[in-house]
């Protein structure tokens, strides 16, 4: 059943100004464009501020500077998109991962369980595991022995957790993530591989959320540790021995090879790789498809990913670049020549 607000009721969670009809009602979230009669919108960018003349929403979340531009209900803040976050959130119909221990969820008897914790069908949590208040396990989840799960944190459908894994409270994982799997460890005796056994584990902090078949591998003998307020998109490999800092941010696709260690703060884009035992300071941003081969020791913007262009330009300045020894020895030549002309001209 479709939940309706007032106006006045979403002023109130955001702490926000209204100006206009308080009893206005409200029934979800919408674009500026899309947006019908009883539903509220918002304005986080100024480039989609024309859209206000046309817009059909029963009400529009802006910040003072843009309230002058929309006649219509409005709520007034000073960050219109952190206020649409907690609006969602105030309103989100996400139904639970599990709604009650189910009669087919597997659980050892050596389990401690928290009080109000949900368990979907067919999930199975292993001897010594430790799960906090309010957490929820959902369908087909693997729980290993001696994890520790803290309270409020919830596992959609199908998530792996390995053995010895501690995560902390109100983290939230995405279905097909997999924590705690091996480290990529070998050692190569004459052409065969000997496998290293990977005795660390993965501590997580609190709030952190990881996307869906995002993997963090367990460390080889110390820990992979992901700090407190960390988002990772889906479809991450985090090595073994990993250390990512706090509040930092890494989007879909992206690699960091064993005993990198990412600082506080950093933005990492998509399809960014970091090689192995390498080092980035706190407050990095590192834009798409860059490819980290040394450590970064002071804060900034990072690039190294081509843009894409016409594959005949592209062809061509492939050519280029394979050609650019020859430059530099063709250029150092001519500098030779030219410093030898100007002494003769002396």
């Amino acid at each position: 059943m479709t939940k309706h607000y007032t106006l006045s009721q979403l002023a109130d969670h955001l702490g926000a100004e209204i100006e206009g009809n308080p009893d206005q009602p409200i029934v979800k979230i919408a674009t500026l464009l899309n947006a019908s009669d009883q539903e509220i919108a918002f304005l986080a960018n100024k480039k989609y501020r024309s859209q206000l003349d046309s817009t059909q929403a029963g009400a529009v979340i802006l910040s003072a500077d843009d309230a002058e531009f929309f006649s219509g209900n409005k709520l007034i803040c000073d960050n219109p998109y952190v206020a649409y976050a907690k609006l969602a959130q105030y309103m989100d119909t996400t139904p639970s991962a599990a709604s009650s221990i189910h009669s087919t969820a597997v659980i050892d008897q050596s389990v401690h369980l928290g009080e109000n914790v949900k368990i979907a069908a067919n999930a199975v949590i292993e001897a010594g595991a430790v799960i906090g208040d309010n957490v929820e396990i959902g369908a087909g989840c693997f729980i290993g022995q001696h994890v520790r799960i803290g309270a409020g944190t919830k596992l959609w459908a199908n998530v792996t957790i390995y053995h010895e894994v501690e995560i902390g409270e109100h983290c939230l994982f995405q279905s097909g993530s997999v924590i705690g799997s091996d480290g990529f460890g070998y050692a190569n005796e004459s052409g065969e591989w000997v496998k290293i056994p990977q005795i660390g584990t993965v501590i997580i902090g609190n709030r952190v959320e990881v996307g869906a078949c995002t993997s963090i591998d367990r460390g080889a003998i110390d820990n992979t540790v992901i700090h407190d307020n960390v988002i990772l998109d889906n479809q991450i490999q985090i090595a073994h021995n990993v250390e990512i800092g706090y509040g930092t941010a890494i989007a879909g696709c992206s690699v960091l090879a064993g005993s990198v260690k990412i600082g506080k703060y950093c933005q990492l884009g998509g399809m960014v790789a970091v090689n192995g035992h390498n080092e980035v300071c706190d407050g990095v941003v590192i834009t798409g498809m860059s490819m980290v081969t040394k450590g970064i020791s002071k804060p900034g913007i990072y690039s190294s990913g081509m843009p894409h262009t016409t594959n005949k330009e592209w062809r061509k300045n492939i050519a280029h670049l394979r050609n650019l020894s020859d430059f530099k020895s063709r250029i150092k030549a001519l500098e030779t020549l030219t410093e030898q002309l100007n002494q003769t001209d002396k």
